[in-house]
């Protein structure tokens, strides 16, 4: 089964919004790094329920402009839009060459794998692939799928609070289930659960989640 990865926000000060927002829901974000090929960067608040939040920041905004990877594509179109706040969500999985089979199956249309990086505050290198279902960034929101190629072990930065449910209204429970192969329980309505966390499916396209 998938988990909830991180939630991704955007603004044009990275370290600004997540210290705000740090002070507002009482958790600390600390600096997460550079993403030198896509001229981003980002700060970062995990959760106990092995999940985090991401204040996705633009360092070179030409970089980020000409990027192929749909997530900075869709950071760069938020921001150019001044819409800050969350926009996009990942899903973990350990099984990402499973999915490009199943996506091929079915006649899913997708983006990637796109390999990533980032170089740490203590200089060591971290590194993950992500896999991106096609959507509209303009209209619409699907969450991207992500596994983590080196070790990604934070336990000693949690935050006590978790991220316990997101609501998400980018189209109806049973489509979203059959791309990310996720069953659907028959007595609980509009809802899907993952790992550590769970997806409500609402009328209202604004991304939003519960911290507890």
């Amino acid at each position: 089964m998938l988990a909830l990865d991180h939630i991704v926000f955007a603004g044009t000060n990275a370290q600004e919004a997540s210290a705000n927002y740090g002070r507002r829901f009482s958790f600390k974000a600390v600096k997460g790094g550079e993403h030198e090929s896509w001229g981003t960067y980002n700060f970062l608040a995990y959760f106990s329920n092995d999940s985090y939040l991401e204040w996705l920041g633009i360092s070179n905004y030409e970089k980020a402009k000409h990027s192929d990877n749909p997530l900075i594509k869709h950071l760069v179109y938020v921001i150019d839009q001044q819409q800050p706040g969350p926009f996009q969500f990942a899903l973990r999985t350990d099984q990402l060459d499973s999915y490009i089979e199943h996506f091929h199956k079915h006649n899913i249309p997708f983006h990637g794998p796109f390999h990533g990086k980032r170089r740490r505050s203590d200089s060591t290198v971290l590194s993950w692939r992500m896999l991106f279902p096609e959507y509209n960034y303009k209209e619409q929101v699907l969450p991207f799928l992500i596994e983590w190629e080196s070790s990604n072990d934070v336990s000693s930065l949690f935050n006590p609070q978790a991220i316990t449910r997101i609501k998400y209204g980018g189209m109806d429970k049973d489509t979203f289930g059959h791309i990310y192969q996720l069953k659907p329980r028959k007595l609980i309505k509009n809802q899907l659960s993952l790992q550590n966390s769970k997806i409500t499916f609402t009328d209202n396209e604004m991304l939003s989640f519960e911290l507890e």
